[in-house]
């Protein structure tokens, strides 16, 4: 049922496209501002959970890794200087997102290492267990089918891999619960009309948020789909979750 809510919760209501499609969209169209905003609706925090979420891949020194949601490269990136693979490869569907991380994997000298292409999460383009570990961060709540494209996750990751998730989650404490809540309602649909001139991507973020299975429930859908070994960390306060999850 979770997961089936996900789906539901799209960018754009009334919008004959299907959740992909309009998810492509909209990243297309918020790119150029994309780091900007998250940095700056986090405070910055977003770097520190990308770095615990890395360093949980450390123990395995994997030589191949996928990035799922790449964006504009972020993690690829910093996935480089954390574990030094030998080749890391980032997949998303958004043309815009990629090109600007192509732009910075360039300046970073590292477009040897790192390769960041056009790809849909739910039809990995990748034959069974060809990664050694595979990190998503902030992405997996906008696959239009979030079963299949976990699924798929599990089916490229060597047997032994393991897979890393980064998603935003609701707060459960009083009184940071009510805090987030209102700056995710009102605040962050403000910034984006102001900063990003898209308040609708930025109204489906604590949409698609609020719909997404959190914790159990997240697991459970891991375990379904595959997954073993799987384990859940939140940080800061319950805003963001770390799945751990071994093929």
């Amino acid at each position: 049922m979770a997961s089936k809510d996900v789906q539901k919760v799209v960018p754009f209501e009334g919008s004959k496209l299907s959740k992909k499609e309009q998810i492509a969209h909209m990243f297309d169209d918020i790119a150029g501002r994309y780091d900007f905003l998250n940095h700056f609706m986090s405070l910055g925090i977003d770097v520190q959970w990308r770095k615990k979420a890395l360093k949980l891949l450390r123990p395995l020194q994997p030589k191949t890794l996928l990035d799922v949601a790449t964006g504009t490269g972020d993690v690829a990136i910093m996935a480089h200087r954390m574990l030094q693979p030998e080749k890391i490869t980032g997949i998303d569907i958004s043309e815009g997102m990629l090109a600007l991380g192509r732009e910075k994997v360039a300046k970073a000298g590292l477009s040897d290492v790192i390769t960041l292409q056009q790809g849909d999460s739910e039809t990995i383009s990748f034959p069974d267990a060809t990664f050694d570990a595979i990190t998503a961060a902030f992405g997996v709540r906008n696959f239009e089918h979030l079963e299949k494209g976990l699924a798929e996750m599990c089916r490229v990751l060597k047997p032994g891999g393991k897979a890393v998730i980064l998603e935003f989650s609701n707060p459960t404490k009083t009184p940071v619960k009510q805090l987030y809540n209102f700056y995710f309602r009102y605040i962050t649909p403000m910034i984006g009309k102001w900063i990003a001139r898209n308040q609708a991507a930025y109204t489906y973020l604590p949409d698609s948020v609020k719909a997404f299975p959190q914790g159990q429930a997240m697991c459970d859908i891991l375990h379904k789909v595959g997954f073993q070994a799987v384990t859940c960390k939140t940080l800061t306060f319950g805003i963001c979750s770390i799945y751990c999850a071994t093929r």
